[in-house]
């Protein structure tokens, strides 16, 4: 760019710009010229960048940033264009483990895990780290596995449900996506095996197997309300808890035993895994109403479910406060019972506003999202109860 100040305090500007990796511009060269006051260059100037979804002027009050930032917008256009396809792909890829799903599991990899480890400080070594990340790496494939067999059989629905999927938005093909569901169980698998023994490795083919009949024909278990969420609480609560527990202590070379920690939060979360198998076809009542879907949702309508659900976490909460009552050797009363408190309270507030916006489409999807950080503050804290 070549700037050239006249006598009249008038500046003209002759601009070429060559190069530009973008869809709206071809590598031609386009000379373009403009004269302006300087009092209103630099402002036209930074006005005019938002008009390629750039920067906002607001932001930009003196002229040397307005043009450090243009030039870094411009570097970053050309990065982001350096390998598209790749990056859209590994987007979609992330998209259809659904983020959400992955976050919990993790969540109780690593709480079930960190409890195990401050109960027995003396037994932490390094060599744990490899069956660790062997274990993750495992639970992320059968998560993988499960909630992607289900959008391959749940295309049509999620076109009307969930049309931002990858594979109803057209970012994943099926045959990708078949690729990659077979990925994960046969990886899932082999490292259970190499790794584990036979019992775990029974419990992880149990957790596929529930999967599979959860959304695949002739079974296809979701069509049965009961059944459905009785399949997810088992998998989310009693074989996910139950299976990280005995494998952690197996891996740190102690026995399994039933203790009063890991008693409750085995029953508080099995609770917990039902609500979300319930509240999760909140937002998708519309799109189970069309093809048929039987769920409690479109038999008992968004109202009265989203009711049961705050009804009974609520009392998943007071019996939790109830437990730091009675077990004060057991639990630190100091926290357990206010952090549960302030829970509650926040369960009791977000279904006031469910019912102040009408139950509308954005509401009810703020309502589940809202049940599954629930879910992730139980495991944040767990450890330290």
């Amino acid at each position: 760019m070549e700037l050239s100040l006249s006598s009249a305090s008038s500046i003209r500007v002759s601009a070429i710009v060559s190069h530009c990796r973008s869809r709206n511009f071809s590598n031609s060269k386009l000379p373009i010229k403009f004269t302006y006051k300087t009092s209103d260059l630099f402002l036209k100037c930074c006005q005019n960048l938002p008009s390629i979804g750039l920067y906002d002027h607001s932001s930009l009050p003196k002229p040397l940033n307005c043009r450090r930032n243009s030039i870094r917008a411009c570097t970053q256009v050309g990065a982001a264009g350096s390998d598209p396809i790749l990056s859209n792909f590994g987007d979609a890829c992330w998209r259809f483990l659904r983020p959400h799903t992955i976050r919990g599991t993790a969540m109780v990899f690593f709480a079930l895990g960190s409890r195990a480890l401050l109960e027995n400080p003396n037994l932490i070594k390094w060599t744990l780290l490899s069956k660790a990340f062997n274990a993750l790496f495992a639970l992320i494939c059968a998560n993988g596995y499960i909630v992607g067999i289900n959008q391959i059989y749940d295309i049509e629905i999620d076109k009307v449900n969930k049309p931002d999927l990858p594979i109803p938005a057209g970012d994943i093909s099926v045959q990708s996506a078949w690729l990659l569901v077979t990925f994960f169980a046969v990886a899932g698998l082999l490292n259970i095996g190499l790794n584990c023994g036979p019992f775990i490795t029974s419990l992880y083919c149990l957790a596929l197997f529930l999967g599979t009949i959860y959304s695949v024909p002739p079974f296809r278990m979701k069509r049965f309300p009961v059944a459905a969420f009785l399949i997810i609480a088992t998998i989310r609560g009693f074989v996910l808890n139950f299976g990280i527990c005995y494998a952690t202590r197996a891996a740190l070379g102690l026995s399994f035993e039933w203790s009063s920690p890991l008693v409750f939060i085995t029953s508080f979360v099995t609770i917990f895994a039902l609500v979300i198998a319930i509240t999760k076809d909140l937002p998708d009542v519309e799109g189970d109403r069309k093809f048929q879907i039987s769920t409690l949702a479109t038999n008992l309508g968004v109202r009265n479910i989203a009711f049961l659900s705050s009804g009974l976490l609520l009392i998943n909460y007071i019996a939790a406060i109830l437990v730091a009552v009675y077990m004060p050797q057991t639990f630190r009363r100091g926290l357990m019972i206010p952090a549960h408190t302030i829970l509650a309270l926040g369960l009791i507030f977000q279904t006031w506003v469910l019912e102040q916006a009408n139950y509308s489409k954005e509401a009810i999807s703020g309502f589940y999202r809202f049940i599954w950080n629930l879910f992730y503050i139980e495991y944040i804290i767990f450890p330290l109860l």
